[in-house]
């Protein structure tokens, strides 16, 4: 059996080790660590701090644990840091798209093809689903973040790459959700291969990445706005110097030096216990145009630095890329007017627009639907594409990509920017290769 108050102690000790490691690199100046490095180091920082261990026990005339113990200790240390405890083999299952959580013994998992099933049990019980959610808030990200009673809220990326959301003591019982992130590396040609964007539709959004355009993804939450994100940031030449600011790190556009070798990963910081040391979004995207970027993403916008987003748009950073929720390409330019209200500096609606009508140049918005032709397949699929032409008390867009018979976008309008597009590639109506 292993002691699972050593295996705690230990991963709180080498997980402090491996922060500060963490601390010191980027004040050095060095590259982070990839998921593997960090793994190896963790494996040498185990061994270190077992071998101590082992010291301390003889030193006071006790037995030190065996070479089957140590093993054993140091199996259930990594899978501490690393793992996920019982939640590891549904995060290791391809095909689960999502797991919702509400308390340790009610688990639902939707999979990819539309399928939805009742899970076992992760955790005894649910003060024990909140110390796992406890221990990767402390060791994901940036920096620890607290869940507990004075912080019932938690955001952050797993080191897979999923999205977790968790909340406490504002339901009955602890409330976890996890989005599975799929496809990790990917590429438009992956997502014209599923079905998520047409040939003509890839062709076109790779000449508008080529040609520096600012666009804002948008659809309803899972539609795959990230994924697309992701394939048009493979897009961007190899060597352009990329910033990304997000609430909690998950784009991971760091993770592929061979395509970004020159990634800066921005992470909103909340306040600690006294309030203080707080770094918004906001300030995070004004920070990220004092260090010379070629383009910045935000991985998603929720609230007042959408100000800060377009201001950096309008700013020279031609060629940002940027998410928002909303339930239809033409409902985004209302979205923004609404957060921009919110924001310090709470522009009327009118100057929101002359904003917008500048900075933004495409919107694409991405639809999730179950098609009933196909067995409930769950689809997802790009099915409008919306230019920005002008302002005149409103924003002014053409439509340029339309639904079209099976809601897939095709296109619809002329597109007043198509000189600059024909110049990286993109000529409508092409019927070759999705180049």
């Amino acid at each position: 059996m292993i002691d699972h108050g050593l295996v705690k102690r230990f991963r709180q000790e080498v997980g402090d080790r491996l922060a500060s490691q963490r601390r010191i690199d980027a004040a050095n100046g060095l590259a982070p660590m990839t998921g593997e490095d960090e793994r190896q180091f963790a494996r040498a920082l185990i061994a270190q701090v077992l071998e101590e261990h082992a010291r301390n026990e003889i030193g006071i005339g006790r037995t030190p644990p065996n070479a089957e113990e140590e093993e054993a200790l140091a199996a259930g240390i990594h899978a501490a840091l690393f793992g996920v405890g019982r939640l590891q083999p549904l995060l290791d299952n391809q095909e689960i798209e999502n797991i919702d959580i509400n308390g340790c013994d009610k688990v639902f998992i939707s999979y990819a093809d539309g399928r939805e099933e009742l899970g076992e049990p992760v955790a005894e019980s649910d003060e024990e689903l909140v110390e796992l959610i406890q221990i990767l808030a402390a060791y994901s990200g940036l920096s620890s973040r607290p869940f507990d009673t004075a912080n019932p809220q938690l955001d952050l990326r797993l080191p897979d790459g999923s999205r977790l959301s968790a909340v406490m003591d504002v339901a009955v019982r602890p409330v976890l959700s996890i989005r599975r992130a799929r496809l990790g590396k990917v590429f438009l040609p992956d997502l014209i291969g599923n079905g998520t964007v047409s040939p003509e539709v890839g062709r076109f959004l790779a000449s508008a990445i080529a040609a520096r355009k600012n666009i804002m993804i948008a659809g309803s939450t899972n539609a795959g706005k990230t994924t697309l994100l992701r394939a048009l940031a493979n897009e961007i030449p190899v060597n352009e110097r990329l910033i990304t600011v997000e609430r909690a790190l998950e784009l991971g556009l760091d993770q592929f030096p061979e395509l970004h070798p020159n990634v800066v990963a921005f992470e909103y910081r909340l306040p600690n216990a006294e309030g203080q040391g707080e770094i918004t979004m906001a300030e995070l995207v004004r920070r990220s145009l004092r260090m010379n970027p070629s383009r910045v993403i935000v991985g998603e916008v929720l609230g007042d630095e959408i100000v800060t987003m377009l201001n950096a748009m309008t700013q020279g950073n031609d060629g940002s890329l940027s998410t928002i929720h909303a339930n239809s390409s033409m409902e985004v330019f209302n979205r923004i007017a609404t957060y921009a209200l919110q924001a310090s500096e709470r522009l009327p609606i009118e100057a929101t627009h002359m904003l917008i009508a500048g900075a933004i140049d495409f919107v694409v918005f991405i639809t999730k639907r179950n098609d009933y032709h196909q067995g409930g397949r769950l689809r997802r699929f790009v099915s409008s594409i919306r230019e920005v032409t002008g302002v005149d008390g409103r924003v002014l867009s053409s439509e340029v990509f339309a639904p079209g018979p099976d809601g897939a976008a095709v296109p619809h309008a002329p597109i007043q920017c198509i000189e600059e597009l024909a110049y990286h590639g993109y000529h409508p109506g092409y019927g070759g290769g999705w180049r």
